[in-house]
């Protein structure tokens, strides 16, 4: 399998940072890393222009990284409630996606991107779910999310039962 040497010029997610120098596969250069400007040819000349804008990138990667770390340590236990309306079987009329897990977590003041939250399906029932959040590898935690009610049928029984037995209790009085 033919591979060829580029430098990036840019970061790429899965790939590399500023100033490395990776294999790629041809059809992954033509289509994508040169035409976006993501990449050029490994020259010396390059190597030394972007060695600078490595080391920026670098420290930026490293105060990203910290604070990724802090926000994890945060995050540990942390439980969202998340009302919904569902029928009588706590079926949700609407699913919660990851979309709305990570809004809910961002509203909060987490930066948390729609990627971290790790749920496969929509979640289509009321329960209590373990959100699974990585950020990286080696950076994941767990969330709890309560999906209730907007309208808890239980309560709205109660108080009705309640109402209905101080009006009978005034009647038998008067």
């Amino acid at each position: 399998m033919k591979m060829i040497e580029l430098l990036l010029t840019e970061n790429v997610d899965n790939l590399g940072i500023v100033g490395d120098v990776v294999k790629v596969r041809p059809g992954y250069a033509r289509n994508f890393l040169l035409p976006m400007g993501k990449a050029t040819r490994p020259t010396p000349g390059a190597i030394a222009r972007l060695a600078e804008r490595r080391k920026q990138v670098e420290a930026e990667l490293k105060e990203l990284r910290a604070q990724q770390e802090e926000m994890i340590g945060k995050l540990e236990g942390h439980e969202l409630t998340m009302l919904r309306s569902a029928n009588e079987q706590g079926v949700l009329f609407g699913g919660v996606s990851q979309h709305d897990i990570a809004q809910a977590l961002r509203d909060e003041g987490y930066a948390i991107e729609d990627r971290h939250v790790r749920i496969g399906e929509q979640i289509k029932r009321l329960d209590s779910y373990t959100v699974p959040i990585v950020v990286a590898n080696d950076l994941k935690t767990e969330v709890k999310l309560w999906v209730v009610s907007d309208k808890p049928a239980e309560e709205l029984d109660v108080e009705e039962s309640e109402e209905g037995q101080a009006e009978t209790e005034e009647e038998a009085q008067a």
